[in-house]
């Protein structure tokens, strides 16, 4: 009788961490899926901005239309993303303390060699599941984000204008810019 109750046991506390597994692997698929939305709008949008009137002109975009679209997706989907960095240009983009460490934590692994493009962490924080992706540096961020010194004049006099106090430059290509941080 007593091993009958101990194998019930075990049985009931294995399927209940295949169910506990199978719903945190359900909202990290949607999670991610809800990341990875946000680069591909907020760039299309940005690549029209710069064809049609310089890099200058993507500082409005980043400025205006990421929050609007970020906001359009958490919206739609009823969690809360946003954009998130340790070197903030808004204060919109101060991460929390959970974002902070994490950001912190995709530092230490790209560091170690982890490739950019695989910078994620998703966990249960209390009653939210909170997921982060990172955001590489890539060429075209650099015309904002890359060194003061070669800088357009026009960039650095709107950065100036909008920014005064712009944490957000001095980047290279490759490395972390921030994250795109989604609370389901």
């Amino acid at each position: 009788m007593r091993k009958k109750v101990i194998s019930a046991t075990v049985a009931l506390l294995v399927t209940v961490a295949s169910f506990a597994h199978a719903e945190e692997d359900a909202r990290l698929i949607k999670a991610r899926a809800l990341a990875d939305q946000l680069p591909p709008k907020l760039g299309a949008v940005l690549k029209a901005e710069i064809a049609k009137s310089g890099p200058e002109g993507a500082i409005s975009v980043c400025r205006d239309e990421a929050p609007k679209i970020a906001k359009e997706l958490s919206k739609e989907s009823g969690a809360r993303i946003r954009r998130v960095s340790l070197q903030q240009r808004s204060c919109k983009a101060k991460p929390d303390k959970w974002e902070k460490a994490v950001l912190e934590e995709f530092d230490r692994r790209a560091a170690a060699g982890e490739p950019l493009t695989t910078l994620e962490k998703g966990e249960q924080v209390g009653s939210k599941y909170r997921y982060m992706k990172a955001l590489p540096v890539q060429d075209r961020c650099l015309n904002c984000h890359g060194s003061l010194e070669t800088m357009k004049p026009a960039v650095k006099a709107a950065l100036e204008q909008h920014y005064p106090r712009d944490k957000a430059t001095g980047y290279r290509e490759g490395q972390i810019r921030g994250a795109i941080s989604v609370r389901l």
